[in-house]
């Protein structure tokens, strides 16, 4: 660990504390208390009670005596305790007020259940600007509005701050939702599974308390074993980002972002009043600082079970202990898409289990202990996998034969579950209504092993293990700062543009600012005349492109403005003077450039976005670009590592390799222009687009051919 990441850790961990009056009230103020069933005020104060709540639960209500057995006060000056706390589930134009004497009466947290701020434009706006203002005079940090609440299930506390249903049982994951609704439904998901919750978070607008500040909280929560994150965009990707790299660091999040697809963004939009927009921003961000990403919540779910209680594997090779056939055949196609890996075993390992196993048990990877197979023989194959050295992880389909003593095949799997040597995932085939059976699942489950219905469930959660290891193991490096550029000039470009007021860059500029950051770009003249043309393109040597170059014609393929491959200084002068009739403009210029025929078309390019930074893009380029959309996508700045990844991530990867004769292309060529393309957008943010389309690839290197800069 670097000098600078402990000192980031380390002031992360000062300044989570403050939300423990949040997450660990030893008091709570319910501001909004109703006698009135179903009513909000009502059901958290019976979710409180209901749930065990360990510290003091404070009705507010000037008009009732007590609340379900529990004496309401007036307001909350008339509290004689200390109040850690106020649920706030009053009309929305009240708000302000009641913030004012929150920070008044000395409280550090407020949840604020009620709806009618930002999410119904400009007067909810200004109401929820009224009450931050209030609580930031006083120090007090607001959770919501219009949110659900938050829970933490540990004993010392057991607060149930929420208005939803369901009450889970103590665990280690933690939960933390943009969307009420999707947090619900995964807290009952794991309730479903019979998986411990640790604490819950669902922030509505979240107007101070942010993902990112819960995030941050979770990190430094001994009890927090692993994260599951559901959201629909971040209002700033960029405090996510530096959160976020730390808390992966020391624990998985299981991350899931919804608004994928134009239909679903509309959706988020519409529900949360977010900017989530139709991008891949969130995917990118999740992969950047290593997280897993899930695109179905009952997966995340499942896998959760297996990132409570197990160790991370250390590679991808698997030995497989089943007492019955089919299931192993399912569970290793899943596991060997995941990419893991079915190893044979040792000589040695194979001499044990001919001692051990049964005469009719099957002696390789997977062991079949066959059904007759009891707690001694799974310990022996157990106790043989964990001695393997090419078995990374272990994975078990167990089904309980009405004549073995499954108990005890439960008790020898928990036994070396216990270890944490080697991470264990059961594929737990039963029959629940039998008492017999019930006994050996919660063997099975109080010791910690995750069991599963289906196979193909059970190895996906293992792939899961698997995949964390992969980003947690990844090391992308450091961004190459390239010396040879010249900021300085580059900076007087662009400054001259924006001075001017123009959008888009001229071809000049463009070209000697990708000159200036050592992107290679075919030889090139610029020309005001015809005369012009036909001297530039003697200069360059034929062949040559010739495009129509002025501060209008940004697409100038679509507008006639480009011609290729021109043989001879008669034909530049035909194109040069038919150009001169088309284009009635008073800055036409011609770019006359060497045309590069036969190397393979690719694109890279860059969209500037708000809090976060550029997106770096590459793919297969041309007029084709648009039709095959193959292209990848990355985080600035970039490194060499991720533009490697870029280049073979892409559908048409191979491509780039040589198929059927043709001759590959000068990768490393097209990195160092990704890198360098980075770099020029890190060092110039105020770049908002750019595209180098198509780079001519060849096997010996690469040329940008076109390109557009808008700033």
């Amino acid at each position: 660990m670097s000098n600078q990441e402990a000192v980031e850790i380390k002031e992360h961990s000062e300044k989570v504390h403050e939300l423990d009056s949040l997450f660990k009230p030893k008091s709570i103020a319910i501001i909004g208390a109703s006698s009135k069933e179903l009513s909000i005020g009502n059901v958290i104060l019976k979710n409180l009670v209901h749930y065990g709540y360990t510290g003091k639960i404070y009705p507010i209500n000037p008009k009732e005596p007590e609340i379900r057995g529990i004496k309401a006060y007036t307001n909350i000056f008339d509290v004689p305790g200390d109040i850690d706390l106020a649920h706030v589930i009053i009309p929305s134009k009240f708000v302000p007020q009641i913030i004012e004497d929150c920070g008044k009466r000395g409280i550090k947290s407020v949840i604020i259940n009620s709806a009618g701020f930002s999410e119904m434009g400009d007067e909810g706006i200004a109401l929820q600007k009224a009450f931050l203002d209030n609580a930031k005079k006083y120090g007090v940090r607001v959770f919501g509005p219009n949110c659900q609440g938050i829970i933490n299930t540990d004993p010392a506390f057991k607060a149930y701050c929420d208005f939803t249903f369901t009450f889970p049982n103590p665990g280690s994951i933690s939960i933390v939702a943009l969307s009420g609704g999707v947090g619900a439904f995964i807290m009952q998901s794991l309730f479903d599974l019979d998986i411990g919750m640790r604490m819950y978070a669902s922030n509505g607008n979240a107007c101070d308390v942010s993902i990112s500040d819960v995030v941050k909280y979770y990190g430094e929560d001994d009890g927090t074993k692993a994260i599951i994150l559901y959201t629909e965009g971040f209002s700033n990707p960029k405090e996510f980002m530096d959160v976020a790299k730390i808390v992966a660091k020391k624990k998985p999040i299981l991350a899931m972002k919804s608004g994928r697809t134009e239909e679903g963004s509309k959706a988020a939009a519409s529900h949360t009043g977010s900017l989530a927009g139709v991008d891949i921003s969130t995917e990118l961000i999740f992969e950047k600082i290593g997280m897993l990403s899930f695109s179905n919540e009952e997966e995340m779910c499942q896998a959760s079970m297996a990132f409570s209680t197990q160790p991370i594997p250390k590679g991808n090779r698997v030995g497989i202990i089943t007492n019955t056939g089919g299931p192993a055949v399912i569970a290793t196609d899943e596991l060997v898409s995941a990419g893991m890996q079915i190893p044979l075993l040792s000589d040695r390992a194979k001499n044990i289990l001919k001692e051990t196993m049964l005469p009719e048990a099957t002696i390789g990877n997977p062991i079949d202990v066959v059904a007759t197979g009891g707690g001694n023989h799974f310990r022996s194959a157990l106790d043989v996998m964990m001695e393997e050295e090419n078995i990374d992880s272990i994975f078990i389909n167990f089904v309980t034969a009405p004549f073995t003593d499954t108990d005890e095949v439960a008790r020898n799997i928990v036994e070396v579950s216990n270890l944490k040597r080697k991470p264990i995932v059961c594929n737990f085939m039963t029959n629940l209504s039998l008492e017999r059976f019930q006994v050996t699942a919660k063997i099975l489950k109080d010791g910690g092993v995750p069991c599963y219905s289906f196979p193909t469930t059970a190895a996906k959660a293992m792939g899961a293990l698997y995949k964390y290891h992969l980003v947690q193991s990844r090391n992308i490096g450091e961004p190459e700062n390239f010396k040879n550029v010249n900021q300085q000039n580059t900076k007087q470009i662009l400054e001259k543009g924006k001075a001017e007021g123009k959008d888009f860059l001229t071809s000049a500029d463009t070209y000697t600012i990708l000159s200036n950051y050592g992107i290679s770009v075919a030889e090139w003249r610029i020309a005001n005349s015809v005369s012009d043309s036909v001297k530039a393109a003697l200069e360059i040597g034929f062949p040559v492109v010739i495009k129509a170059d002025a501060a209008s014609l940004v697409h100038k393929s679509d507008l006639g403005g480009v011609k290729i491959n021109i043989k001879n200084a008669d034909e530049v002068k035909n194109v040069v003077e038919d150009m001169l009739q088309k284009f009635n403009t008073s800055d036409l210029k011609f770019f006359i450039q060497k045309f590069l025929p036969g190397g393979k078309e690719l694109i890279a390019g860059v969209s500037a976005k708000q809090e976060l930074g550029h997106l770096i893009m590459f793919g297969i380029g041309g007029i084709y670009v648009e039709v095959l959309k193959d292209v990848t996508f990355k985080i600035s700045p970039v490194t060499k590592l991720e533009a490697s990844e870029m280049l073979s991530t892409i559908k048409a990867s191979k491509l780039l390799d040589g198929v059927r004769g043709e001759k590959g292309i000068h990768k490393e060529s097209v990195i160092e222009i990704i890198q360098r393309l980075s770099q020029l957008v890190t060092d110039f943010p105020e770049i908002q687009e750019m595209d180098l389309n198509p780079i001519m690839a060849f096997e010996d290197k690469a040329f940008v051919v076109d390109a557009r800069i808008k700033i």
